[in-house]
């Protein structure tokens, strides 16, 4: 019988629930950042800060949170993208994994001024004001009771607004990535959890039950999806 995708899939990540050594997972988020580029996971998130962005004044400071950093990697485009429009940013970044912060530490170049830190979202108590909140292809390592309760942070913590990127359920990207990540060689993590991460993602109504019930009215945030599979969640307020 084949797999079904009409419901999100129960089944657990190696990612989440193995222990591994600091090298061993340096090089799996190494892989996943690799993965991160070939399948052009960031450039929804760059357009949409382009968008929310764009009626500050230049000189206008602003703060954003990433949830579950990982690598680091789109921390680090965000502050080359700050830079590029002159933009005055300070970025702080939240990981549960405790290995996380000294990987992604090590990959940053000096002079890159991000903090990272590591912890549960649910305990971070900010210093000053968020003005946006971005989560990026974690929130399918959450139920839908947990992602309920994000929202619902997100909708406290993000003065002026939130974006979650994340995978689209769908046969297609599921077989594509399985065979890519076997001819890529990829970690051995990225080759079992990936197939099981599309599988344990999102279709439009499952985006549209969880705002509802995390207290969203229809219209309030935004569903899009991308070209490469990703159905990404967005809300300006």
């Amino acid at each position: 019988m084949g797999r079904s995708f009409a419901e999100r899939s129960p089944e657990t990540e190696w990612m989440d629930t193995e222990s591994v050594s600091l090298d061993d997972y340096r090089a799996c988020l190494k892989d996943l950042a690799t993965v991160n580029v070939v399948t052009m996971t960031h450039g929804p998130v760059l357009k949409w800060l382009d968008r929310a962005t764009r009626h500050l004044g230049a000189n206008e400071r602003v703060t954003i949170l990433d949830v579950g950093y990982g690598y680091g990697d789109l921390l680090r485009r965000i502050h080359a993208w700050g830079r590029r429009r002159n933009r005055a940013i300070e970025l702080i970044g939240v990981d549960l994994n405790p290995m996380s912060e000294p990987i992604a530490r090590a990959a940053t170049p000096a002079g890159v001024a991000i903090d990272y830190r590591t912890g549960n979202v649910f305990d971070f108590q900010p210093e000053r004001p968020i003005d946006f909140v971005i989560c990026s292809q974690t929130t399918h390592h959450m139920s839908n009771d947990e992602l309920i309760g994000f929202v619902r942070w997100m909708e406290r913590v993000a003065a002026r607004g939130w974006f979650i990127a994340d995978l689209h359920r769908h046969p297609i990207p599921f077989h594509f990535f399985r065979a890519l990540s076997w001819a890529a060689r990829w970690h051995r993590f990225v080759r079992h959890d990936g197939p099981i991460s599309i599988a344990r993602s999102f279709r439009r109504k499952d985006w549209e039950k969880i705002l509802a019930s995390a207290g969203l009215e229809p219209g309030t945030a935004r569903i899009r999806w991308y070209p490469s599979f990703r159905l990404c969640v967005s809300r300006l307020k």
